[in-house]
């Protein structure tokens, strides 16, 4: 009796959904993922999906034949620094400059050597009401180009 117990109240505690913890833009890392972030957009340009007419099959690399990616570069920010935030498909139609969004499970992509802010299908994107803080584009983390050294022991 007393074991069935304990697996109940064990269950209940592990269902139980934790806080998220909310960063800073200037804390983020190449590589790293999990990211919870409230930013304000400041600019959105979309960005023309590249075909593949000449490799052969499928023009985009959607997986609906009809309708191609919408990919749009996004420079978001709070008031310790500035990324660029790559959205694609739904997620364009809510990154409007000068909207306040809230990233969830956010992770960074690396690309031609500099991060990348993304969301994938296991995060979500919110619009919330406008934040109070103004965007610090001076520190840019996208503008950092990174280099991948092997180390050897």
């Amino acid at each position: 009796m007393a074991t069935t117990a304990a697996v109940a109240t064990s269950t209940a505690a592990a269902t139980e959904k934790k806080k998220p913890v909310f960063v800073k833009v200037d804390s983020l890392k190449p590589g790293t993922h999990g990211h919870n972030l409230t930013v304000k957009v400041v600019d959105a340009k979309t960005v023309k999906a590249t075909g593949g007419g000449s490799r052969g099959g499928r023009a985009s690399g959607s997986l609906n034949p009809r309708a191609p990616p919408r990919i749009s570069e996004c420079l978001v920010g709070d008031d310790t620094g500035s990324i660029l935030f790559t959205a694609r498909n739904e997620q364009v139609d809510l990154l409007k400059a000068g909207a306040t969004v809230i990233l969830r499970n956010a992770k960074i992509d690396m690309f031609k050597g500099s991060m990348r802010l993304a969301v994938d299908k296991w995060g979500r994107v919110e619009v919330t009401e406008p934040a109070d803080f103004a965007v610090n584009e001076q520190n840019n983390l996208s503008l950092v180009e990174y280099e991948l050294v092997n180390v050897e022991e």
